[in-house]
């Protein structure tokens, strides 16, 4: 059997690690290696930059420098996924980096909302500049597998196609609800096949 990396697992706003327990259920199972830190977002209040920042010093007390990881990102998870692997050298050492229902273009629903105090969800307002500048650095992305997964029925991350990069496989999943992308057993069972 393969040697598998193990998978840096990254919840969203409003969640916390729990969320991903269908998963992590799995993951037992077949008996692959995952982190799952819960991030403080404070409501929306904590910027990605600093969500990013907690996370890579997670990473390097568990993994050291050298590591090979997987990245798995739900939700906003998935653009902090996305920030550590462009902003913190990331992309030197993960494989694979799947992102499911996150904001990659912005959400309609961040529009809503105030940039003082929300900075997080402000950061995901479609074309933020905090958006823009990670797409210029979309490069770094280039030789890792990417892999989105997204619902059209998304009022969470809306539009729901909006969620995906530019680049990797795009790959819908027939669920009603943002956080069922994570905790519908068919939703799971496809994951878990491209992890």
């Amino acid at each position: 059997m393969e040697k598998r990396n193990p998978i840096i697992l990254i919840h969203g706003l409003w969640n916390t690690s729990s969320i991903f327990s269908s998963i992590t259920a799995k993951l037992d199972d077949i008996g692959i290696e995952y982190f799952a830190p819960t991030l403080k977002h404070s409501f929306g209040m904590t910027s990605i930059i600093e969500l990013t920042s907690k996370l890579n010093e997670l990473i390097l007390e568990k993994y050291g420098l050298e590591k090979e990881l997987d990245v798995l990102g739900f939700s906003m998870g998935g653009i902090i996924g996305r920030y550590w692997i462009q902003k913190f050298n990331g992309y030197k050492r993960t494989r694979k980096f799947i992102s499911i229902g996150s904001p990659h273009k912005g959400t309609l629903i961040a529009q809503l909302v105030p940039k003082y105090p929300f900075r997080g969800i402000s950061e995901m307002k479609i074309n933020s500049k905090f958006l823009r500048e990670l797409a210029k650095n979309d490069f770094f992305l280039e030789d890792i597998d990417c892999i989105n997964f997204f619902t059209y029925w998304d009022l969470m991350v809306f539009p729901g196609w909006w969620t995906n990069l530019s680049l990797g496989e795009k790959i819908p999943l027939k669920v009603y609800k943002h956080r069922n992308l994570v905790r519908n057993n068919f939703s799971v069972e496809k994951i878990i096949k491209k992890l």
